[in-house]
């Protein structure tokens, strides 16, 4: 199969989703590889990497979707692209569909194979990790007099204390964040609804840091004593509540910090929207608001190296076995299967945006197989499905 690696245009995105490494394995198994012309170059990796690898560079998106049986890009397709893609054609990126509405009309309407690659990851992203170790980074940055906040030092100095931090979700994102500040000396509060992994990080830390279960209550009576927040919780997004409301950021001193590194929409802070890296703050009653939505791409090499690594296996199995066979081994595969052939197969869009679904297995008909289990990928169920 052909096989094309596209540049991505998103704001202040500087991933690539396959380096020159992935590009041998892929021609390893028989394929052919087309690069987009600098698609890697602000993640250190030129186009000569890539032709040493074996790719053949390209110079437009046109000449990858209209040659590639199968292309892929780190995050969602734009406007630009929605007439380029061809039926049956396989694309692969973070399309984060529930939220775009547009990007998933075309989609369906193009009747291409589209996976979300951030439903794909049995054991966590590492875009998720890179998104809460240096989240916590940008939300220190934050912090400083020079961008607006009250400038207090994260570990303290002789005399003076460190910084009261309040961490929401305990899963990747959250752990990242928490590696981190507790490192540099923050005093960290981790709350979430799953006890099992309070439990787990507080053995980790020796009891060490505070831990809490989650709700907006508990975090109303902590705001007061708080420096600074991370929201790393994946909000349902058919929910019309929050867990910080604007109201609660008054509690808050001026100049503290919050970092909402999940950045949903719509989310569990009433007061965040995106923001990206050339213009990242907004203040709201007081509060320093951090909501880029793509914070790895500042770490643009590293988190490249990582989640090209990741994804390279999803790839190769879809590209050596085929769609249907990749989902009958891999249910995680078949969970972030979110269109198929002009029919939407993704539970958590359907519920959002009111679509008729239906679910992946009978979509690819591999109902009376012997499928790979995989967890749903959220908490979201629709029961809207296609009429027969």
């Amino acid at each position: 199969m052909k096989f094309g690696v596209l540049k991505d245009t998103k704001e202040g995105e500087f991933r690539v989703v396959c380096t020159p490494i992935e590009v041998k394995s892929i021609l390893a198994s028989g394929h052919e590889v087309f690069v987009q012309h600098d698609c890697g170059k602000m993640a250190g990796f030129p186009d000569f990497k890539y032709e040493e690898a074996g790719a053949k560079i390209v110079k437009t998106a046109e000449e990858i979707y209209k040659n590639c049986h199968m292309i892929a890009k780190v995050k969602e397709f734009t406007q630009y692209e929605y007439n380029l893609i061809r039926e049956d054609q396989i694309i692969l990126g973070c399309i984060h569909p529930a939220g775009n509405p547009e990007e998933v009309e075309a989609i369906l309407r193009s009747k291409c194979i589209a996976f979300t690659a951030e439903d794909s990851h049995r054991y966590g992203s590492p875009n998720c990790e890179a998104a809460g170790k240096q989240g916590a980074l940008f939300g220190l940055e934050s912090m400083l007099t020079i961008n607006g906040g009250k400038g207090k030092y994260v570990g303290g100095f002789a005399g003076a204390p460190g910084m009261n931090v309040l961490i929401l979700g305990g899963g990747t994102v959250g752990q990242g964040a928490l590696q981190v500040l507790y490192s540099l000396g923050a005093d960290v509060t981790v709350m979430d609804i799953n006890v099992g992994i309070l439990r787990q990080l507080s053995y980790q830390y020796n009891g060490h840091i505070n831990t809490s279960f989650c709700t907006k209550e508990t975090i109303e009576n902590l705001l007061p004593h708080t420096d600074m927040v991370l929201n790393c919780v994946k909000w349902p997004k058919e929910s019309k509540n929050f867990l910080i409301d604007k109201e609660m950021l008054k509690l808050m001193e001026p100049g503290s910090v919050l970092v909402d590194i999940s950045n949903d929409n719509p989310g569990a802070i009433e007061s965040s929207h995106e923001t990206h890296h050339n213009n990242p703050r907004y203040n709201v009653n007081g509060v320093v608001h951090y909501c880029v939505s793509n914070i790895p791409g500042a770490v643009a090499n590293s988190t490249s190296i990582a989640y090209a690594a990741e994804m390279l296996p999803m790839i190769l199995n879809i590209l050596n076995l085929g769609v249907k066979e990749a989902c009958i081994r891999d249910g995680f595969y078949r969970r972030s299967l979110t269109a198929y052939k002009g029919l939407l197969t993704h539970e958590e869009t359907s519920c959002v945006q009111e679509r008729p679904w239906i679910r992946p297995e009978e979509a690819l008909k591999i109902t009376d197989q012997n499928l790979n289990f995989a967890p749903p990928a959220t908490v979201t169920r629709s029961v809207n499905f296609y009429k027969q």
